[in-house]
């Protein structure tokens, strides 16, 4: 396979399953990108993530251009090579960690500078800069830098963003030119503002990328927004090109947004959440911390072919998360993981069956009759 290529084989409604063809591997979608930000999936060995139904895992420029350096990993043989890890990678643009970690930021038509949260360095960040750094990465799939701004904002501000990120899109699809077997996708913007974001999805089609992502959402706003704003915006995206919605999220965002016709994910949330002591399973979410599980020998799931679900007591979990171990850590992120690839496992198989709303509803009724549960699921 020399060339990106992405065909859907089944639907079921707006429900799609699909494959996504690149040099280094296939991406069974819908898929769940595991969050390797500075080059690792944090409590995981790569292995494991593979092993566990991972087909692409995602990195972060913003935080690999500031530690180790772009050009030092590219002197060290790419990413793929750094990190052990020979298939595909995506790439955010480092816009959103900008916004959200870098401080002293300067916003201007030609990129954005600023100090890094790490040492105070001074850095700019443009769409040229961006591309050049997923490219010494040599990422397989590289996100349009854009500007992501924080909702609740006016309408004017949204669209200030929204105009400055398709601009920001033409320059990235410039730099990135036509690397075979590798994709650029843009992203829509346009906030909580259905006209914006038609707007952004419809001249975003327009440049004929090869993949799209949605941003700018679940970052605060009530699910219920998130899914009208879906409902509206991927009717407009290119229906023979991947769709992927940026920083989602819980499993029940996951499948609703699947239901509407999204391809693929990546969240920080089952890693983030292992470490904090709390596993999602079939039977909703689990927090580790409480003392009822002090004396529970029960594993999280005995069903389970991962054995972290499978063959460890809650009350041990329970013990190594109240004394910090880091087992406890590296155990629930394991099987959060696990969970989250199984997943995506059955809603890939519910759509070739034509059954993926009862799927749904089965998933749902496991995790509302789970005794920690209760809407665990829902934002």
């Amino acid at each position: 396979m020399t060339e990106f290529q992405f065909n859907v084989s089944a639907t079921d409604g707006l429900a799609r399953r699909g494959t996504i063809r690149m040099p280094r591997g296939e991406i069974r979608t819908p898929a769940f990108m595991p969050v390797g930000t500075a080059a690792t999936v944090k409590a995981m060995y790569l292995d494991q993530v593979r092993d566990l139904g991972s087909d692409i895992i995602l990195g972060n420029t913003y935080h690999l251009m500031l530690r180790p350096g772009a050009e030092r990993v590219a002197r060290l043989g790419g990413l793929h090579e750094f990190a052990r890890w020979p298939y595909p990678i995506l790439t955010d643009s480092g816009g959103f960690q900008v916004m959200s970690l870098a401080s002293l930021r300067k916003m201007s038509e030609e990129g954005v500078t600023f100090r890094s949260h790490v040492d105070g360095s001074v850095h700019e960040l443009t769409p040229e800069r961006s591309i050049e750094i997923q490219g010494l990465l040599d990422s397989d799939i590289q996100m349009q830098l854009d500007e992501c701004i924080r909702l609740p904002a006016e309408r004017p501000e949204v669209e200030r963003a929204m105009e400055l990120s398709l601009r920001w899109a033409e320059r990235c699809a410039i730099a990135f030119g036509n690397q075979p077997g590798k994709a650029m996708f843009g992203i829509v913007q346009g906030g909580d503002v259905v006209d914006l974001r038609v707007r952004s999805a419809e001249r975003l089609r327009a440049m004929e990328l090869k993949g799209y992502a949605v941003g700018g959402l679940a970052v605060g706003e009530p699910q219920e927004v998130m899914l009208r704003i879906l409902e509206e915006t991927v009717p407009v995206m290119p229906v023979e090109k991947p769709r992927y919605l940026m920083g989602v999220g819980t499993p029940d965002d996951l499948l609703q947004s699947i239901a509407r016709g999204i391809d693929m994910f990546d969240c920080v949330m089952p890693t983030r959440a292992g470490r904090h002591g709390l596993a999602f399973t079939r039977h909703g979410r689990i927090n580790l911390r409480n003392a009822r599980h002090a004396e529970d020998a029960t594993p999280l799931d005995e069903h389970s072919d991962c054995p972290a679900s499978r063959d460890y007591a809650r009350a041990y979990l329970h013990h190594l998360v109240r004394t910090e171990e880091t087992l406890g850590a590296m155990l629930l992120t394991w099987n959060n993981l696990a969970y989250y690839q199984t997943l995506m496992a059955g809603a890939r198989q519910a759509i070739e069956t034509e059954r993926f709303g009862d799927f749904v509803a089965e998933t749902t009724e496991g995790w509302a009759k789970g005794e920690e549960a209760r809407g665990a699921f829902r934002r």
